[in-house]
């Protein structure tokens, strides 16, 4: 019997600055987490939009 295909695994992302990149259609941001090792999330250009104001929102 074949085993099931596995998802690719991507590598770990290490620990890092603060970063936005823009990654084919979509934003890639990178925020460092206490402790170590950093959170990766992709967003659409909405997506990032809605979080630039919701932290202005705070920040402000």
């Amino acid at each position: 019997m074949e085993s099931p295909h596995m998802a690719a695994m991507k590598p770990r992302t290490g620990d890092g600055p603060l970063e936005a990149t823009k990654e084919g259609r979509g934003i890639v941001m990178r925020v460092p987490l206490e402790g170590g090792g950093r959170l990766v999330v992709e967003l659409n250009a909405t997506e990032a939009s809605e979080l630039a104001e919701a932290l202005q929102g705070v920040v402000s």
